[in-house]
């Protein structure tokens, strides 16, 4: 992080285009920022807000001059980006937020996990599986369990559950014996996440605690504020703080938490950059995560996150357009007044992929949750 803040027009620049690139851009524009954007995608849904497409790999060299030259400071979008493109800036005296060491660790789960031990945090029992040897030995800690690839695995993709030694064996086999952590199932009460923005040291806020659900291993529902005991949500903001800090962390970071029986809480998993369970800011508190994000890299202050109302954000997957991708009924939708629809600009909608997401904003959170999948119904 620079000393002196980095004010607009400035140009910012951010690698990858997908839609939490074009959020990002949106804010940054908003604030009165340049952005370039580095994506090799053509139809990157963030190049239509951005200034520059740099429609190149995220190894280009002439891009990562480009970026080195022209930009004041860089973010990213995701964490599966080339973490030694984001020190090679960073090298050149750009001001990178996260940084390429925090990213390379969010990459990979293996030295996630054991960071995260380290750190004097709860995470579910877990195994380093690096090769089919590390299978022989005593997996009773860890089963039943999941196999989850080391890397590159996310909503739900590069996981499978097991119950026995032969079915973790077996599971090696089809993930073509890439590294993996086997970790153990445990009672789940609930989930939920806390995304958390540090600017420096002395300068770190953190969002209300949104509860969520899953379907299919992909984000479905997120219920701000979460229905847990208020104990509980405040020690998943302290325990995030505390991951942050121990990262030394400069930007936005999610981090996700199993609820477990007896109101164990534990850190399931954590993401360098803005997070599709904190899509409700952008209707629902004072400032949104896009805008922190943009704050942070700039070395500004990090906004107010007061809740405005409760809230509840639902994801819109391709699987809610119809053949041949016709539009769903937004009628219902956007006739409700308490209702805010956010599409990504995606091309194709195909199942499983995020297309969107709506926040219904209520007097209370079951009030919301109850109207959301009311509107999700009409949609079809």
């Amino acid at each position: 992080m620079t000393v002196k803040p980095i004010l607009p027009p400035a140009m910012l620049g951010i690698l990858g285009g997908g839609q939490l690139g074009r959020m990002f851009a949106t804010a940054a524009k908003t604030m009165g920022y340049r952005v370039t954007v580095l994506d090799p995608d053509p139809q990157a849904p963030a190049a239509a807000f951005a200034d520059v497409h740099l429609c190149r790999p995220y190894t280009d060299e002439a891009a990562l001059h480009t970026l080195a030259r022209t930009c004041a400071a860089v973010t990213t979008e995701f964490e599966n980006v080339n973490a030694d493109s984001m020190r090679w800036l960073a090298g050149e005296g750009v001001p990178v937020s996260p940084s390429g060491d925090c990213v390379a660790i969010a990459q990979d789960r293996i030295a996630e996990k054991t960071f995260i031990r380290q750190a004097g945090l709860s995470t579910a029992p877990f195994l380093a599986i690096r090769t089919a040897r590390d299978l022989d030995t005593d997996l009773s800690p860890y089963l039943p369990g999941i196999l989850k690839t080391a890397r590159l695995g996310y909503d739900g993709k590069g996981q499978v559950r097991v119950k026995t030694v032969e079915e973790a064996r077996y599971a090696l086999s089809e993930l073509k014996h890439q590294p993996c952590v086997l970790e153990k199932m445990l009672p789940l009460e609930t989930e939920v996440s806390v995304i958390v923005t540090r600017s420096a040291p002395s300068e770190v806020v953190s969002f209300p605690v949104a509860e969520n659900h899953h379907a299919d291993g992909i984000l479905d529902v997120s219920i701000v504020p979460a229905r847990v005991k208020p104990e509980i949500a405040e020690r998943a903001r302290a325990m995030a703080m505390r991951l942050a800090e121990a990262l030394n962390y400069i930007g936005v970071l999610a981090v996700e938490f199993f609820v477990l029986e007896g109101d164990e809480l534990v850190i399931n998993e954590m993401a360098p950059r803005p997070h599709n369970s904190g899509h409700y800011t952008l209707d629902a508190t004072l400032t949104s995560q896009f805008e922190q994000q943009v704050r942070a890299m700039c070395g500004l202050y990090p906004g107010r996150t007061d809740l405005h109302s409760p809230v509840v954000m639902v994801n819109l997957l391709g699987d809610v357009w119809g053949e041949e991708g016709a539009e769903p009924n937004w009628d219902i939708l956007l006739t409700a007044p308490n209702a805010k629809l956010h599409l990504y600009g995606k091309t194709e909608a195909r199942q499983g992929r995020k297309m969107g997401h709506f926040n219904v904003l209520a007097a209370d959170a079951d009030s919301a949750l109850e109207q959301a999948r009311a509107i999700r119904d009409t949609l079809g």
